[in-house]
């Protein structure tokens, strides 16, 4: 006489899934993937800080249509809101020393002195 293995929640077909449909959502980027993706626009762009800016524009629609979509949490859109305002505020000097401040670039990074560390 076998013992039956089976558990309680498999049906007879042992591939059958019972209960909740398992849902994914590999589509939403974290907040490193939105920095790395911010970042490297911008330095594609190092020696020409207008086209960068208008580049910068541009995404600021499509960081307010992820927010919209809840791709995107609040603190990050700000974060990403933040970095933008010194990216678009810089001169060709600053845009360089914003793409330079390792601090600038990483997840946290609030900037409430307005200025890129080590500038003096």
């Amino acid at each position: 006489m076998g013992v039956d293995v089976r558990s309680p929640a498999m049906g007879w077909w042992p591939f059958k899934r019972k209960g909740r449909p398992f849902i994914d959502n590999l589509h939403v980027k974290g907040t490193r993937a939105w920095l790395e993706e911010l970042r490297e626009m911008c330095e594609r762009n190092f020696d020409n800080p207008a086209e960068g800016q208008r580049l910068l524009t541009q995404s600021q629609i499509e960081w307010k249509d992820a927010l919209a979509a809840e791709e995107m949490t609040l603190d990050l859109h700000e974060g990403l809101q933040r970095r933008a305002f010194r990216l678009l505020a810089a001169d060709a000097g600053g845009w360089l020393a914003w793409l330079d401040d390792e601090a600038f670039w990483r997840p946290g990074w609030r900037g409430d002195d307005g200025e890129p560390s080590g500038m003096d």
